[in-house]
């Protein structure tokens, strides 16, 4: 399968909201309510939430047939510092496990360019993401309890260390 990767523009934002909340409803069934999801979809993904992201961090998009079909969002975690936060990386289910995702993550590293960090939350039963993560190298470095709006998960932080 052909695939680009590329920085995400404004006039992506329709697509990369689609592939949020697309991807959060299959990866989440059962783990977050519904309701709960939706919530943090519309304050997360809403238009003027997605402008800020795009003018504070860095979000890389993927592209299949001029489609936009996943997404990773990293977010320098202190100015100056060489770490980052991976808040996202978000595929339509069906372009799961063809090495979008990893394209994804190394295109941002190689656009961070000195990045030497870069850390992750993943929920603990979301099995797709923690087995993307460690076959990517990243280790767990803690676990804790996440209150997700009255919610409770079980939330594992993972690092990935970059050798430049």
């Amino acid at each position: 399968m052909e695939f680009s990767i590329r920085k995400m523009k404004p006039v992506d934002i329709k697509q990369v909201q689609d592939v949020a909340i697309t991807t959060w409803k299959a990866t989440y069934e059962g783990i977050i309510p519904l309701e709960i999801q939706e919530d943090f979809l519309k304050f997360a993904y809403n238009n003027e939430s997605m402008k800020q992201r795009l003018e504070r961090s860095i979000i890389l998009v993927a592209e299949v047939n001029d489609k936009v079909v996943g997404f990773a969002n990293f977010s320098p975690i202190k100015k100056d510092d060489r770490k980052v936060e991976l808040s996202a990386i978000y595929l339509y289910p069906e372009h799961q496990g063809k090495g979008i995702g990893s394209a994804l993550l190394q295109k941002g590293i190689k656009v961070l360019d000195n990045v030497n960090e870069i850390y992750i939350n993943v929920e603990k039963d979301n099995k797709i993401g923690r087995i993307f993560y460690e076959a990517k190298g990243f280790e767990v470095i803690k676990e804790f309890d996440d209150d997700f709006d009255g919610h409770i998960l079980k939330t594992v932080r993972m690092v990935l260390k970059v050798s430049n």
